[in-house]
Formats: structure tokens, sequence, C-alpha cells
């Protein structure tokens, strides 16, 4: 039997994936298209976590869809409530039925002499069973996200077998977990950990954030309370334009101005926990890093739940390295120990490419690490394959909706033109390969070498700038000369 045929095949149902569907269906009508996605649910990482207190770090006025405004007065809202955005904007296209559930992709080949792709996925059947199926497409959008979903970081600790207690990883939270009433202890100091803390401090004995070095932490209202009276006085899409527009510019200007004057923002955010927790708590020790702003991603907590719980007494922070674990807790470098019936490891994500899957292009196995990227979604000498990532300094949707936008305008200029290949190539000996991503963070670090490169200029360069990409993704040329078509 002859594989399925479609004209593209996105990989993934999740935020970007559902964003991708719903850009084919809107401004590529009639094209064929089907939706692969490895679990059984809508919402990739939304529905994947599951961990107390699991919410976005950005406002949904720039996380949401640009063609679907954010109507809930909560402007940093909930993991349940991004999951039902997701799912909601899916039902109402009817995206569902283009959607195959449980079939995870492994393997994606392409042929020039038949311009296409073959896909190759595991499909779950019965009890468990595991089924190769094939389809072949035209296009493929890879909307897998950035980060291995079978499991997250997790270095190993001396002594873990010693351990009474439990020892939990967030992105492998047990349902039964009962924590209330128990000591716990939370390693790291990024995003997730400084959302488990708080939520995890509303019924445990006492939750200890244990880290290596600090992060920079800022508090902002939970609640828009500009967005809400717009709201109440405006079309709904036209004040959720307003704000996402004022969100975006701010962003960027505070990003600039971290690169410009660091030094002023660094005082400028640790004045805000000086404020939060008093004069006489070690802000030098706690919460000041060794690194300038944005050198990583900072940590957002909706109104300042973190310092309240650490103002209560229910939460605290010990800024020091493991020895060991031990019998009833963490032993220190320091010669002290921290007791703890629960240890959860928020020790971070592990990166991959295109969600892990081998690539070959003419029977050529792609070696990513050696690409350029095109901007920021295609790569080179890959033909009709794109992926759907996002910023690491601004939320995540907005560069992948420009992406969608950019992929459906690709496909209907080869339509018109009668094309069936187009390949980023780079022609020019004079571009400098540099690193993807300039973040200092350990998940970063740890993955960088395996990570496609960027060009010192354009179309190579990752400007990471949601301005300089809508004039680039929305208006610019896709016959570029450094995009050829055949």
């Amino acid at each position: 039997m002859s594989p399925e045929h479609f004209d593209v095949l996105i990989v993934g149902a999740g935020l970007s994936g559902i964003a991708a569907g719903y850009q084919l269906k809107r401004k590529c009508p009639g094209k064929t298209f089907a939706i692969l996605e490895g679990r059984g649910a809508i919402g990739g990482t939304w529905d994947l976590f599951r961990y107390p207190g699991i919410r976005s770090d950005s406002d949904m006025y720039t996380l949401g869809y640009s063609f679907k405004p954010w109507t809930d007065p909560k402007a940093i809202a909930d993991g349940p409530q991004i999951l039902n955005y997701v799912r909601e904007t899916a039902f109402e296209n009817r995206l569902e039925e283009a959607i195959r559930f449980h079939h995870r992709v492994r393997r994606a080949s392409w042929s020039s002499s038949e311009a296409r792709w073959t896909v190759e996925a595991e499909r779950t059947v019965g009890e468990g069973a595991i089924q190769t199926v094939r389809f072949t497409c035209n296009f493929l959008f890879m909307c897998a996200g950035y980060y291995r979903y079978e499991s997250g970081y997790r270095p190993e600790f001396a002594g873990e077998a010693d351990f009474k207690g439990r020892i939990v990883h967030p992105q492998a939270w047990p349902e039964t977990l009962d924590y209330a009433g128990k000591r716990v202890v939370v390693i790291g100091s990024g995003a997730t950990a400084v959302t488990l803390v708080p939520a995890m401090a509303k019924t445990a004995a006492h939750v200890t954030m244990l880290q290596r070095s600090p992060t920079y932490v800022v508090s902002r209202p939970a609640q828009d309370a500009l967005a809400n009276k717009l709201r109440q006085h405006l079309p709904a899409r036209l004040a959720y334009h307003l704000i996402r527009w004022r969100n975006v510019l701010f962003s960027m200007y505070f990003f600039q101005l971290s690169r410009r004057k660091p030094h002023a923002v660094k005082e400028l955010i640790l004045g805000g926990v000086r404020h939060a927790l008093g004069p006489d708590y070690d802000v030098a020790t706690h919460f000041t890093p060794r690194y300038n702003p944005w050198d990583q991603r900072l940590c957002l907590i909706p109104d300042g739940d973190l310092f309240r719980a650490i103002r209560d007494k229910r939460a605290s922070v010990v800024t020091a390295e493991i020895d060991r674990f031990t019998e009833h807790g963490i032993a220190l470098k320091d010669g002290s120990e921290i007791e703890a019936d629960i240890i959860v490891t928020a020790t971070g994500l592990v990166l991959q490419v295109l969600g892990g899957i081998e690539v070959t292009v003419d029977g050529r196995a792609v070696d990513f690490s050696n690409t350029l990227s095109y901007k920021g979604m295609m790569y080179s000498d890959v033909p009709n394959l794109a992926a759907a990532l996002g910023y690491t300094n601004a939320s995540w949707t907005l560069k992948c909706d420009l992406t969608c936008e950019y992929v459906c305008r690709l496909v209907n200029y080869m339509d018109r033109r009668g094309y069936r290949q187009c390949t980023p190539h780079n022609d020019d000996p004079a571009i400098k390969p540099q690193p993807a991503l300039s973040f200092t963070s350990g998940y970063v670090q740890r993955a960088i070498a395996k990570l496609p490169k960027q060009g010192d200029r354009r179309p190579w360069r990752l400007y990471q700038n949601y301005a300089l990409d809508i004039v680039a993704l929305r208006f610019g040329r896709v016959d570029d000369g450094v995009m050829h078509y055949s």
C-alpha cells in the first residue's frame, strides 16, 4: 500500500502546531495537510507538564495567538488555562480532524528526484503495540518544540540510594504525590523552581529552594489593569492588539536596555527584590547572579508569590553546592544538611533539534550542527523543511506566528510559479558561522554544539527581534536570491 500523501505535514499538536494548522487552513486553501502528534492529546508542553503551579513566564497578550484574542482577566496564565486556550483554538477551527494522535515521528527522508519527503512514524495501537507507518509530503513543517519530551535533564547525585524519601522530576510529575505537611527541597533556580516553590509552600510543611547560583527574579502583576480596562471599552480584538504591541515594545526596550546598561538594569531588578524581601534579607547571596541581565532568561513571578512565601517563612532559599544525598535529606559542601521528605530535581530540559528525528537528504544524513539557520526557520541545503521556533528573549508564539505565515507565503509562491523544491543555500564564503544562541544557561550550553549555527548577516542571522522579523517574514521577498527554487 502506498503511503498517504499530503501537501504539508505538520509534526506536533502543541502551541505552534495548532498555529500552523490554522494558518494553512486560512491562507493555503485547497492544500491538504495533517498534524502528526506523538502523544494522545492536543497541547504539547501545556499538556505534558503537570507539576504544581505550572504557568507561563510570558504574558498571554504576547504568548497568545495573533488571530485569537486572550480575553481572560489573568495576563500571567496558569497551565490549565493555556491548555484550554490551545484546545479551544483547535476545536473552533476543526483542526482536531487533521490530527493523527499517537504518531511519534522518527525519521524523515527527502528525495530530490521525487521532490517529496517520506516520513516514518511509530503509531501506538491496541495495548501499547507499536506499528510503523509512513507518509509522504511536499513540505515538512516541524512544530515539535525544542526539548526532549521523554525525559528532562537529570544529573546523578552521590548518595541518592541512601535517601529514604521520594525523588521526582517536574517533567514526570506523579499524579499521586502527596506533599501536604512534608518537608520539600527543590533543586534549581530557574523558571520551574520559582514556580514550584510558592505553589508547594501552600500546603507543605516547608519548601527550600536549593540553588548552586542565583537567577534574576522579577515580579509582575498577574492581571493587567490597563488591558482589563481597555477590554471594557473597546472591541476585544482591538484591545488585545493594543496591549500586545505595548508589551512587545516594552520587552524589546527592556532587552536592549539590559544590553546597553547592564549595571543599571541589574540594580533596578535587585531594588525590586530588596523592596519585596526587606532590608534584612541577604539579597546579595540569594538573588544576585554572577552574570548580567538577559545573559540568561529572567524568571517572572506573578504578584510576587515567591517573595511572599519567603516572607511568610513557608519557603526559604539556600545557595550552596550539594555534597551528597543522605538518608534524611541533602548534605551540602559547607558541612550543613537540609532535611527533606521529598526532593524535586528541577534541573532543566534537554534541548534537541527537530524533535530528535533522523533526517536524510538524498540518502545523506543531515548533521544540523553543520547547517546555517535561514531566517530562524529553515536550514541550509535542507529542502522543503521549516521549523517553528520562538524567541529566547520574548514570548515563544510571537516568532512562531510569523514563521507559520511565512511558510504559507512560501508554499503559495511555489504553487504559483510551479516550483516543487525550495532550498536555502549559502553562496557567500564570507558568511561567518556563529553559535545560534548566546545564552549562558546550562541547558543551552549542554546542547550548543549540536544546534544549527547562525551567520553574521541576513538572512542567516537570528536577530531575536519581533519588529525586524515582521519586516523580513511578513513583508520581505521570498525570492531573495538565497532561497533556490527548482
